[in-house]
Order: structure tokens, then sequence, then C-alpha cells
């Protein structure tokens, strides 16, 4: 079992699915009454974890990766009905006006709709300085040490037409300190717009997760190792990030050549100054991981193995083939961060070109680290990936969000994948994802994970991302006549015989 919070973390399992992606009916998924029938849902089919993709903003190409800020959550993942019933948007505000699609997400509708809705209902919310005021002053000086610069960033944004920050006029790129306060009473409503989102989001989302962990769900966040330039930390913490003096990235990240694209990822990130982050003890670490881990019950770290070491790509490139490998802080981040809070329930996305400082690194720190099913059958036996050699202190995916679902890649494998797991699974492949999703649960690793689509035997036009393309991502949902009583009764049964759930329901 997995060591959380000192502690030994129980055998079990759940499902991968992101909130944009359940159905609602304001064109994407969010905090309403569909998460609450997710949880259910979850709890009647044995699963005890829901894993999630970063609930932060989204960036370029719609990606939660590409967030305005590591700490302030996506305003579209609020819960407009919960508004209503709060007196700040009334029922004929939430006729749509538009004919949103029930299994894809249209994200320029979908933003134009919500924010409309969400500018009314803090506009009614202001305009009634009494009820729930006292809940809202206390949140913004709560969250006050990442809610300011958060809340004048996006509000210049949108002064400067969604201009990037180091493009704006001087006195702001360079954070003069008049400039700023000038900026703040000037742009003083919209600022309290974004702070209203804000105390929205958390206040929703806190409830979501007590409703989940009330009913033995845990909650497996993601939190990006990289922040976007186009983000209120990079612009209010510029000598943290490696930025030349006109304000723009010298150099960004991204992964070299691999699995998903020959020519790799460049994902355009700022890189961190390490040594600017070491100086000051790794404070904003520090902060960015004690306000993950008060969100969710576990934290999956993407792109772990950039704290080993990490690919720089020169700004200028126009892919990610000419890059370098360079050191990343190793043990000494992590160290201070468990100094400042104690031993966390931290989760190793080691994927992608593992190197032996890597799996050093992932040793000496203790974190489990992860296994796609979908990468164990290119080999022979000897593959990391395949269950034989697995080990207890890990988490085992039949695919993450970066992968085709289960059917659409066996569709697309080599001969030889293909032959290697119907002979490894004794299947003839007609059910390949529940003949993996079955090899992930009876596997030793303490956690096992598995999309919803696999569960519900979806093909690739259902995938949620496609690693270095640019559109047509994140956009996938599904909706419940999807999702049948016999698919969740097989997950339940599934999970009650390899340990994962409670046996009661199970009939031998």
């Amino acid at each position: 079992m997995t060591k959380v919070n000192g502690k030994r973390f129980p055998r079990s399992s759940g499902i991968l699915l992101h909130p944009t992606s359940l159905p609602g009916p304001h064109g994407s998924g969010d905090f309403g009454a569909a998460a609450y029938h997710f949880v259910d849902w979850l709890a009647k089919a044995g699963q005890t974890m829901w894993q999630i993709l970063p609930l932060g903003g989204i960036g370029p190409g719609n990606s939660p990766y590409m967030s305005s800020s590591a700490f302030a959550g996506n305003q579209m993942l609020i819960d407009l009905n919960e508004l209503h019933e709060y007196g700040w948007l009334a029922a004929d505000d939430l006729v749509l006006e538009a004919d949103f699609n029930t299994h894809k997400i249209n994200f320029n509708l979908v933003n134009d709709y919500r924010m409309a809705r969400l500018r009314l209902a803090a506009k009614r919310f202001f305009a009634d300085q009494q009820q729930h005021q006292d809940d809202f002053d206390a949140f913004c000086e709560t969250e006050k040490s990442w809610l300011d610069n958060y809340a004048l960033f996006m509000a210049l944004s949108e002064k400067f037409a969604g201009q990037e920050w180091g493009r704006w006029p001087a006195e702001y790129a360079t954070r003069d300190e008049t400039a700023l306060k000038q900026a703040s009473v000037m742009l003083g409503d919209a600022e309290g717009f974004w702070k209203f989102c804000q105390w929205c989001f958390f206040r929703q989302w806190r409830k979501l997760k007590k409703y989940a962990n009330n009913h033995g769900v845990s909650i497996i966040g993601d939190m990006p190792i990289f922040v976007a330039y186009q983000s209120a930390d990079v612009w209010s913490r510029q000598h943290l990030f490696e930025l030349g003096p006109d304000h723009q990235p010298t150099v960004i990240a991204g992964v070299p050549p691999d699995y998903f694209s020959a020519t790799g990822q460049r994902w355009g990130n700022p890189l961190f100054r390490w040594s600017a982050h070491e100086l000051e003890n790794y404070a904003w670490w520090i902060e960015r991981m004690h306000k993950t881990v008060e969100m969710f019950d576990l934290v999956r770290i993407d792109h772990f193995r950039g704290f080993a070491a990490y690919w720089e790509i020169p700004a200028t490139e126009p892919t990610a083939v000419n890059g370098r490998w360079m050191p990343g802080p190793g043990d000494k981040l992590f160290c201070a961060i468990q100094k400042a809070l104690g031993k966390l329930p931290i989760i190793a996305e080691d994927l992608g070109v593992i190197t032996p400082d890597v799996v050093a690194l992932l040793k000496k720190l203790g974190f489990p680290g992860m296994r796609v099913l979908q990468f164990a059958f290119g080999g022979s036996s000897d593959n990391a990936y395949l269950p034989h050699n697995f080990i207890g202190n890990m988490v085992v995916y039949v695919g993450t969000h970066d992968n085709d679902t289960t059917l659409g890649w066996f569709s697309t494998a080599s001969e030889h994948e293909r032959k290697f797991v119907c002979k490894y699974l004794r299947t003839d492949g007609k059910e390949i994802n529940c003949e993996l999703i079955h090899a992930a649960s009876g596997s030793v690793a303490d956690i096992a994970i598995y999309t919803l689509q696999d569960v519900m035997g979806l093909g690739t036009e259902h995938r949620m991302n496609r690693p270095g393309k640019a559109d047509n991502n994140w956009e996938w949902r599904f909706s419940w006549d999807q999702l049948t009583a016999q698919q969740t009764e097989h997950l339940y049964e599934i999970s009650a015989l390899h340990g994962r759930c409670n046996a009661d329901r199970l009939k031998l």
C-alpha cells in the first residue's frame, strides 16, 4: 500500500474524468447536480477515487494545463443554477441562447454564455451589500496572498484586450507600485468581479468535495509543474522565471521527441529560475502546494521528471527538437515542502523519457509513480508497464487523458502489440477495454484508475486530448444514457473481486 501522510493508503480504484466532461444544461460540465450524481455513481460502482485534471482557468487551446493562475479556480466550473438559488440570477437569465452540444464543448459559445451570467450575478451580489458579504470579505482576506494579484491581473488583461502582460505599458509590466494602486482604484469593479468568481468557485468546490468524502470518494487533483506565461504568477513574481529584459521568456518548457510526437512537444511555458526559488527557500512552491493539498485528498504532480531534469527549449525555436536537458531542483524542493507542510499525499507522473536520475529521485522521495497499460505491449516481457513487473507502491492506468481510448488504441496498435496483449490476457480482443480494466484492477498496484470512456467502451472519437495537436482537445462530454447499469455493476464486481472496494454486494 502507498504511504500517505505516514499512513498506509488502502487498495482502491477510481475514474479519471474532468468536471467539464459531465452532463449539464449550460454547455459544459460544472459543480452542479451532475457532479453530485457522478459521486453517487462512483460509490455505486465501487470506486473510491475521482481523478480530475487541473481546476485552474483554461489557456491557449482550452488547455487546463495553461492556467492564468496556479492558485485560482476556473470560473467556467461555477454552477449557475446555484447562483439562481441565491437570487443572483433569475430563471429567465438561464434560458439557453445557443444550441449546446451534449457530447462536445464549444468553448467560445460556453465562455460567452457563462461569463455574461457570472457578470450579471456579481452585479446583483454587490448591489446587496448585506447578504453573504461577511463570508465574501472573509474569503478575500484569507486568500489575499494570491487573490489580490490575480484579480488585478485579470482586470488589466481585460483592459488591454488579452494582450500579453509583457507588452502592457511599462508601468504595468514592471509593476510600478504607484501605477498599480491607481489601476486598482480605476478597475475596482472588475477586480470585484474576479474575486466574486473565485469566492463562488471555492465555495462550491469545497461543498462538492465534502459530499464526495462523505460518500467514501477521495479526490485526486492534478498539479501542473509549470505555469502559463500569461498568468498572475509570472507577472507578479518575474524574478522566479527565466525572462529577458523585455519580460519575454528566454527559454520555454516542453519534452523531446517521444511516443506522442516526432518533433517533441513545445509547451511554451516559461521555465523556473530555480536558483531564485532556492534563495527564497522555495516559498512560492510551499504556498502553492499548501493550497493544492487543501483542495484535494491526493495530488498528482504532472511531469515529475522535470524536477530531476527538464527539457529546455530556446524560445526562438519553432519545435522542441533543439532543446537540452537541464538539472532540476531535485529533492531540495521536496525537503523544503515537507519541512513546512509535513508528508504529503503525492503521486508522481513519471511517464516519458525516464532516466536513472528520475528513478533515483522517485525512490528517495518514496512517491508512487505511474504505469500505463497501453504502453505495456510494444516490447517483451521485461517491459516495466506489464502488470507482472509492478510493485505495490504505484498507480496503474489503462490510459490517461493524453492517451487514445483503449478501443481506439487497439484499433491502431501494431500487429505485435495486438498479438501480445491478446496472448497476455488470453482474450480475443473483442472487449479489450474490459480486459485491460480487469488487468489493472487485478494487479498489485495500490491504486487503479480508468477513464470513463474505457468503462463505457467508447472509440477514438471520444478521446480527451491529443498531445502535440493544437485543436479539438478537452471538448469531450458524456450523457447519462451512455452509462449502463450493466457497466456499473461490472465495474463494481471487478473492484470487489480484487479487494478494491467493499464486497458486500458481490454475488458469487
